[in-house]
């Protein structure tokens, strides 16, 4: 079975990677590590509807589903975007939440959210399903990460907050949506490092000759390729068993967030050794690529979270 994008999700897709090519390169992420994310590639994304995909036509959205935001999310991720679009078109907007900028991680009341320093409101799992907060009802207390353009920070409520939804099937839906949202995330950075990698080593020259015409390199860079390949129909697959309602949606989403990491675990240690000293440094944009799927691996679940989820989903 093939999974890939049609011509109307595809052209959603280059939308996205245009507007973000101009309005989110790499010094915009970098400005991003010591100040608020500049907010016009995230105006465009909402001019463009790209924040209402997943809300319904009679609520002035697009009415789509997950199968058309699959491919924004990844372009975001390639971007490496220091917005929250996860967590505000695809866990946010469903709940009835469109228009604001969300941030959430639908972890414990005292969580660490990116965005928390300047969303104007935290969706929060509670007790009793999921709650949203207001900035100015909940504690925020900066934390540093690995990778500062996402301005993480420990929130923790400080008022009752409004309950958005205390069904457990919809808490559990929002948070496979953030889980396909990250794995889309992770997909985009993936083949952002490797296109970097490739262009650096056409150029990188030595004993007389390009670096990448050298068979240990090419290896390195083919194994990515490899990840990245397994990972892709995966993220597609869960994107549309959360859209069809499949019994095996829950299985597919954690199947390509593991995949999805795992890819780019892999494409970045490639990406690393290949570029040398210089992929260290903090001068190169790679370390804002490979920065960010070090925090987005970790988001939404680990490799051994979604590894037991897939175990436990055939018997194992």
């Amino acid at each position: 079975m093939r999974f890939g994008l049609d011509d109307d999700r595809e052209a959603l897709r280059v939308t996205a990677r245009n507007l973000l090519a101009e309005l989110c390169p790499p010094a915009a992420v970098r400005s991003a590590w010591t100040q608020q994310p500049d907010p016009a590639a995230w105006r465009a994304l909402a001019d463009a509807g790209a924040l209402a995909v997943l809300v319904p036509e009679s609520e002035g959205g697009l009415g789509l589903d997950e199968t058309y935001l699959v491919g924004v999310v990844e372009e975001a991720g390639r971007a490496a975007l220091p917005h929250p679009l996860t967590a505000t078109a695809l866990v946010a907007a469903p709940l009835g939440l469109a228009g604001e900028t969300v941030t959430t991680d639908l972890g414990a009341s005292s969580a660490i959210v990116p965005a928390a320093t300047y969303a104007e409101v935290f969706l929060l799992r509670s007790d009793n399903g999921l709650r949203l907060y207001r900035a100015d009802e909940v504690e925020i207390e900066p934390v540093q990460t690995v990778d500062a353009s996402r301005h993480c920070a420990r929130v923790s409520p400080r008022a009752p907050g409004e309950l958005v939804t205390d069904d457990a099937a919809e808490v559990e839906a929002a948070f496979e949506r953030g889980v396909l949202g990250t794995a889309a995330e992770l997909l985009g950075l993936s083949h952002k490092m490797l296109e970097l990698t490739v262009d650096y080593t056409a150029q990188r020259h030595q004993f007389g000759k390009p670096i990448g015409s050298f068979q240990a390199v090419k290896h390195h860079l083919a194994n990515a390729r490899i990840q990245i390949e397994f990972a892709a129909p995966a993220v597609l697959y869960a994107a549309n068993a959360m859209a069809q309602g499949l019994a095996d949606a829950v299985r597919s989403v954690s199947q390509a967030k593991w995949l999805a990491q795992n890819a780019a675990a892999c494409t970045g240690r490639a990406a690393l050794q290949c570029h040398g000293a210089i992929g260290y440094t903090t001068e190169h944009d790679l370390h804002l690529y490979l920065k960010r799927s070090w925090a987005l691996t970790r988001s939404w679940g680990g490799a051994d979270f979604h590894a037991d989820r897939v175990a436990a989903s055939i018997g194992l």
